[in-house]
Formats: structure tokens, sequence, C-alpha cells
């Protein structure tokens, strides 16, 4: 899910907060702790994201012409 260089970065981040010694240790182990907690959660990619937001609007869109055309049928429909 998630690539080395965003693994990398992580792992430095939280690196540099730590004393120097400790850091090293931890280090090691914590690549993949990242990586397995990262895989549990449920995330998209930037792109799938993207996708879903584009047919979703497409799908608002199609949405609101319809209620259009029933409104149009509607007013032209004689009541009762």
């Amino acid at each position: 899910m998630f690539d080395q260089k965003t693994l990398d970065q992580l792992t430095a981040a939280v690196s540099s907060v730590l004393p120097q010694q400790l850091a090293s240790d931890v280090k090691r182990n914590m690549r993949a702790a990242l990586q397995a907690a990262l895989d549990r959660l449920n995330l998209v990619t930037r792109e799938e994201l993207e996708v879903q937001e584009a047919v979703l609007a497409r799908t608002r869109q199609k949405l609101q012409e319809l209620e259009k055309k029933i409104t149009a049928l509607e007013q032209k429909q004689p009541p009762g």
C-alpha cells in the first residue's frame, strides 16, 4: 500500500525524536511495525480517491438532471 519512500520518511521522523541510542534499536523493528500497522488500515491511494470523486461528481450531475426532468414532467401532468 505505501511505497518505500513513505516508510523511510515515517521511520526517519520517529527516529529523529528518539535519543540516539534508542533510535538505532527501535529503527530496526520500526519499519516492519509501521508496514504492518499501515497494511491493517483500510486505506486507498490518492489515485483511487480521485477516481471515486470523479464517479461521484458524475453521479451527482446525473441525479440533478433526472430531478429536473421529473420536476418538468410533474409540472406538465394535469392535477388529479
